[in-house]
């Protein structure tokens, strides 16, 4: 864990251990009890529920991996619109052209010279695109690289979470298997 990650573990409090809402497996400890209680009729019901579940945390670490991969593009995207927006404050202060090249298509720069603004726009998805001013466009773009870092943080303490939560159930079908077969092998001996 890195340094950033106590706070997240602090707002997370003691009761919940999950951003997401990702339920916790629990651990069998004593097997003959477990398997004793009245909801688990046989061997192979119980395996089958817990094949489920470990199906459900392997797609929920799907889910929260592809999460992770878009923060992680986002971010040094929004550092460059940011970047990019402390340049064109600067140039707006010295009233000087910048001469640039931008992507006009795959592979296909172009040159352009620009002048001093103090308006930009920025793309807010879905096809979506709004005008700002410098000042304003800053502060939403530091916004969003927050609230892209805190998310990020929150994703790989569940996906964290969720790998333990697919041990554990990996340890539980274990631990019930061979169970099962020492009682087996106990019930031929006899």
């Amino acid at each position: 864990m890195e340094v950033g990650d106590n706070k997240v573990e602090d707002e997370l409090g003691k009761d919940k251990k999950s951003y997401a809402g990702i339920p916790e497996a629990d651990f069998v400890d004593d097997v003959e009890a477990f398997m004793a209680s009245p909801e688990n009729e046989s061997v192979d019901k119980v395996l089958r529920r817990f094949d489920e579940s470990l199906g459900k945390y392997k797609f929920m670490e799907y889910n929260l991996t592809n999460k992770r991969r878009h923060l992680k593009a986002q971010i040094p995207d929004l550092e460059r619109s940011l970047e990019m927006i402390e340049k064109l404050q600067a140039i707006k202060s010295n009233s000087n052209t910048m001469e640039t090249q931008f992507l006009l298509s795959e592979q296909v720069y172009m040159k352009a010279v620009i002048p001093p603004t103090d308006k930009v726009c920025l793309w807010l998805g879905a096809n979506v695109m709004l005008e700002y001013t410098l000042d304003d466009a800053q502060e939403v773009l530091t916004n969003n690289i927050e609230a892209a870092k805190k998310n990020l943080g929150y994703v790989e303490h569940d996906l964290d979470f969720v790998r333990d939560q697919y041990t554990t159930m990996e340890v539980n079908i274990a631990r019930i298997y061979n169970w099962n077969v020492k009682r087996r092998q106990a019930a031929k001996s006899t």
